[in-house]
C-alpha cells in the first residue's frame, strides 16, 4: 500500500540516536553509527522522531510500504520492557554535566523530549565537590560507554578525550584527578563488549575538533583491543591527533606511558 512513512538521510544523520529514543514503536535503530528505519510496519507515520533530529535528516515520504502493525509493535514493546534497550533506556540520553569543564559551552538542543536532549551546559574548571568537602568528580558528560555515545555532540568540540578500559578506574583512587580532569571520558571493554570500537571512534575523531587522546588500559592482554581500536581509528580518521597510552598494573601502578603522533 502507498502511505506516509519516514525517510532518513544517512548523509545528514550525525549519529546522536535521539530519533531512536523518540520512536516509541522501535521502528528506528542505530546501524553502523547512523539512524536507520528498521521496519516499515513499525512506523506509524506520525513522526515523533522528526522534531528531535538536530540536523533535519528525517522527512516524510509517500511510498509503497507495509501497513502499520499495531499488534506487532505492542508485542515488541512488551518484550522490550523486560530488558533495557537502546529505545527504552533514558540513561543513555546525552548531556554535559554542569560545573565540569572540558571545552567551551554551546547552546542546548531545544526540540523534543527534555529527557533525551543532547545538551552542553555552562561549565567551570573547578569540578563539582561532593558534600562536606569530599572527593571531587571530574566526569564531564553522560553517557560514558563507547557503545552509547553519539558520533557528534557539543561536548566533543575542542575536547581532550580519555578512552579507558572500564576496569582502570577501579585500580586507582585518584583516577578522576589523574586522568579524567579536563577530558571527555569514554569507556569500554573489548573482551566483554565483543565489538570493534574502531569504526565509531574514527567517525568521532573525523567529525569533531578533538585536541588529543589518552588511552588508559590495564596490563592484561585483552586490554590491547582498546588500544588497537584507537590506533586504527586515528589512522582511518585522516587527522593528525596526538595520543598517548598509559598502562596500569593490576595494583594501579603506572607501568608505562607512551606518546604517539598520527600521520595525515
Amino acid at each position: 500500500m502507498i502511505r506516509r512513512i519516514i525517510k532518513i538521510d544517512r548523509e545528514r544523520c550525525n549519529g546522536c540516536g535521539l530519533c531512536a529514543q523518540a520512536c516509541h514503536e522501535g521502528a528506528i535503530g542505530m546501524v553502523e553509527g547512523k539512524a536507520q528505519l528498521l521496519r516499515d510496519d513499525y512506523c506509524d507515520g506520525l513522526g515523533d522522531c522528526l522534531p528531535v533530529c538536530p540536523t533535519g535528516a528525517i522527512t516524510f515520504v509517500e511510498r509503497e510500504a507495509a501497513p502499520y502493525d499495531a499488534a506487532a509493535v505492542a508485542q515488541s514493546q512488551k518484550s522490550a520492557s523486560r530488558k533495557e534497550g537502546p529505545h527504552s533506556c533514558p540513561g543513555s540520553a546525552c548531556s554535559s554535566i554542569p560545573g565540569r569543564s572540558h571545552a567551551p559551552a554551546s547552546p542546548a538542543v531545544s526540540q523534543g523530549c527534555p529527557g533525551s536532549r543532547v545538551q552542553t551546559l555552562k561549565a567551570s574548571a573547578a569540578g563539582v565537590p561532593a558534600p562536606a568537602g569530599g572527593p571531587v568528580s571530574h566526569l564531564a558528560q553522560w553517557p560514558v560507554q563507547i557503545k552509547l555515545l553519539p558520533v557528534e555532540a557539543p561536548f566533543y568540540q575542542g575536547a581532550r578525550l580519555l578512552v579507558a578500559a572500564d576496569c582502570t578506574a577501579f585500580s586507582r583512587g585518584d583516577f578522576h584527578q589523574r586522568f579524567m580532569q579536563g577530558r571527555i571520558t569514554m569507556i569500554g571493554c573489548p573482551k566483554l563488549d565483543s565489538v570493534d570500537y574502531a569504526e565509531k571512534l574514527s567517525e568521532i575523531f573525523r567529525c569533531n575538533d578533538i585536541q588529543d587522546v589518552t588511552v588508559v588500559r590495564m596490563e592484561v592482554p585483552c586490554c590491547g583491543g582498546i588500544q588497537r581500536a584507537v590506533e586504527a581509528a586515528l589512522a582511518a580518521s585522516g587527522k593528525k591527533i596526538p595520543w598517548q597510552v598509559v598502562t596500569l598494573g593490576r595494583d594501579g601502578s603506572i607501568l608505562g606511558e607512551v606518546h604517539h603522533e598520527t600521520e595525515e
